[in-house]
């Protein structure tokens, strides 16, 4: 069967500077280390005992408090003073103005606009007669005039506009289309032709001078560069690269060996905590403490409680029969003012007066009564 765990890659063989600097450099992060290390773990046994005991009680206390001054004095103020407030003015305004309002609206406005709606209606029947029966046979008498005229403006219009197009082709068209044809087509050309063998010659001195500048710049920046970087820089960097891999890893086995030593050390200080305190302390507790506090609360605490209690159920029972005294006496007093009450007349039931359920057998049944 195959291991689940994947296959380890295999190590990669480490040169002698590796060897060199690792073992020197992790005795060093070590030494340093342990201290940090040893300060940071007993700041934090520190930090989660004053956690513990002091800031989450105060927080809580602090959480009372501010519930007790800022939250429950604005719910009460809601809940008893705001809100019947606010259902109050919500009664008068709806007594006050929403009520007038809609009898306003329903008895005054309501026939005032229907009045208005059927004058606006009666206003615009005579407008739609006066505009049906006169302004508009006004308006299509003056319509065909304006066509009219606007026939013969045109008539005008296509004539003048025939003999200025006639006399613009042949005293402008004409000619600027023969100047353009025979005259600067001819020495655009020209001035084109020019102007590229101009830039055919810039374009091949630009490659002269760009070519001049590539290989010296190239010879004396470049080269260097790369030969700085390749002889100098890189095996600098690699063997930086080599020293921060090694100290990261020395530091975090310090750290790890650190907390281990931390551990250890902690474990011996709660040792001798509870050797030198706690084990006298508990060893008082249950040798002498435990049985005192036996022999008190024998020999003294529960006589006490029992002649406590003996004495409430003497209390008890004299003021039950102070009470019943006083009942007493107030019903012998109440029938000496208005006498024996009145007691209910015996009426003739056909039901049986007593508690027992009716049987077959008795003579107490419908069926077997005579």
């Amino acid at each position: 069967m195959e291991s689940l765990n994947p296959p380890s890659q295999p190590r990669q063989p480490e040169g002698c500077l590796v060897v060199a600097i690792r073992i020197p450099v992790r005795i060093v992060v070590l030494v340093l280390v342990v201290p940090v290390r040893m300060a940071w773990d007993a700041l934090v046994v520190i930090g989660r005992f004053l956690r513990d005991t002091v800031f989450r009680p105060l927080g809580r206390a602090l959480l009372w408090a501010g519930r007790a001054l800022f939250v429950w004095p604005f719910v009460g103020l809601w809940r008893y003073v705001l809100v019947p407030v606010g259902q109050a003015l919500a009664w008068l305004a709806t007594v006050l103005l929403v009520v007038p309002a809609g009898w306003l609206y329903r008895y005054v406005l309501t026939p005032v606009g229907h009045a208005v709606a059927l004058l606006g209606r009666a206003v615009g029947a005579g407008l739609a007669w006066v505009y049906t029966r006169v302004l508009r046979p006004i308006g299509h008498g003056v319509l065909w005039l304006l066509k009219g005229i606007g026939a013969v403006l045109a008539a005008l219009g296509t004539g003048v506009y025939t003999a200025f197009a006639w006399l613009g082709r042949y005293l402008f068209v004409v000619p600027a289309r023969w100047l353009y044809t025979w005259v600067l087509t001819p020495v655009g050309h020209a001035v084109a032709w020019c102007v590229r063998g101009l830039g055919w010659l810039l374009g091949l001195l630009a490659t002269g001078i760009g070519l001049t500048l590539y290989w010296t710049a190239r010879v004396l920046f470049v080269l260097p560069a790369v030969a700085l970087w390749r002889w100098i820089l890189a095996p600098v960097g690699r063997v930086l690269a080599v020293v921060a891999r090694e100290v990261g890893e020395a530091l975090g086995h310090a750290w790890r060996v650190a907390g281990r030593i931390s551990r250890a050390v902690g474990r011996a200080l709660g040792t001798l905590f509870r050797w030198i305190f706690l084990e006298p302390v508990r060893w008082v507790y249950r040798t002498i403490l435990t049985p005192v506090g036996h022999v008190i609360r024998d020999a003294v605490l529960r006589p006490v409680a029992q002649g406590v209690r003996a004495v409430g159920r003497v209390a008890r029972e004299a003021l039950t029969a102070a009470r019943d005294t006083a009942r007493q006496a107030r019903a012998d007093f109440r029938r000496m003012l208005v006498g024996e009450p009145r007691r209910p007349a015996a009426v003739d039931r056909r039901e049986p007066a007593a508690r027992d359920t009716r049987t077959l057998g008795s003579s107490t049944t419908a069926l077997t009564k005579d």
